[in-house]
């Protein structure tokens, strides 16, 4: 019986059973660039913590001062 899906040349390879909606190669790409821009804002925010108080990220054993023989 022919059909949409069985023509006389053989089965049609035209209509995949999964319709992907990304590459897989643009999925991986488009990944990367989320996890890139994400990782570049928790750089920002460390970089901006640290310039608006410098002297928290510095443990309280450095302030004192050490003895002089």
């Amino acid at each position: 019986p022919e059909g949409p899906w069985n023509t006389p040349e053989g089965p049609c390879m035209e209509t995949p059973t999964v319709l992907p909606t990304m590459d897989v190669d643009k999925a991986v790409a488009t990944a990367f660039v989320v996890l890139l821009g994400l990782f570049l804002l928790a750089m920002t925010v460390r970089c901006a913590r640290l310039v608006v108080d410098p002297y928290s990220a510095i443990p309280t054993s450095t302030w004192e001062e050490e003895p002089i023989n």
